[in-house]
C-alpha cells in the first residue's frame, strides 16, 4: 500500500513515470499472482495488458486506494476473460528445442518440488465452485477486501461472505484428515 496515495495519482494523471511506477510496483505482484491462479498461461502479457488499460484509463478514475485497488481487479478480472477468448481461437505452438543446446539447466528435484506444490493448490482450488475459488483468489491473492471482492465480482457483500466461508470451510475437510492445520 501506498502512503502518498493521493499524491502519486495525481503525478501520475499529469504524465509522472515515477508514479507510474509507485503504482504499478504496488500491485503488479498481486495482479501477476491472480492471472496465475486463475490459469493464464502468458502472466507478463496479460499483466502488462491490464496495466495498459489501467495507465490509459487513469484519467478517468475517481476514488482513494481502496477504489483504485478493486478497479485495478476488475480490469484484471476482464482481461483473464479476454485471455480465455483468444486463447481458444489461437491454434497450439509447439515450441521447438535443441537436444542439447550446451547451457545448464535446474535439478529435476526443483522442477518436481514447484510442480508439486503448485499442482496441489490447483488440485485443491479445483475442489471448489468457480464462484468460491473466484472469491478465495481475490480475497487472499489480490488481498482485497470484502467490499472490492464483491465490486469486482459485481455480487452482493453478503454473498461474497457466504462464498468464502463455505470454500474455505470445504478447504479445511480436504486438508485436516492430512494433518495439516488451517
Amino acid at each position: 500500500m501506498l502512503d502518498d496515495f493521493d499524491r502519486v495519482l495525481a503525478q501520475a494523471r499529469r504524465g509522472s513515470p515515477e508514479a507510474f511506477q509507485s503504482l504499478h510496483g504496488d500491485l503488479v505482484r498481486p495482479v501477476a499472482a491472480y492471472l496465475r491462479n486463475k490459469g493464464v498461461t502468458e502472466i507478463e502479457d496479460v499483466t502488462s495488458d491490464v496495466f495498459l488499460a489501467v495507465f490509459t484509463g487513469l484519467g478517468g478514475f475517481t476514488g482513494g486506494q481502496a477504489a483504485f485497488r478493486s478497479w485495478v481487479f476488475t480490469i484484471a478480472h476482464h482481461r483473464i476473460a479476454d485471455h480465455w477468448r483468444r486463447e481458444a481461437r489461437a491454434p497450439a505452438l509447439v515450441e521447438l528445442t535443441l537436444d542439447d543446446d550446451g547451457g545448464t539447466t535446474p535439478a529435476a528435484e526443483h522442477h518436481a518440488l514447484d510442480a508439486l506444490g503448485t499442482a496441489r493448490v490447483h488440485e485443491l482450488l479445483d475442489t471448489l465452485t468457480p464462484d468460491q475459488r473466484e472469491v478465495l483468489l481475490l480475497r487472499i491473492v489480490a488481498d482485497l477486501t470484502l467490499e472490492q471482492t464483491a465490486e469486482v465480482l459485481g455480487k452482493p457483500a453478503g454473498a461474497v461472505k457466504s462464498l468464502q466461508h463455505r470454500g474455505l470451510a470445504a478447504l479445511r475437510k480436504i486438508v485436516e484428515p492430512e494433518g495439516v492445520s488451517p
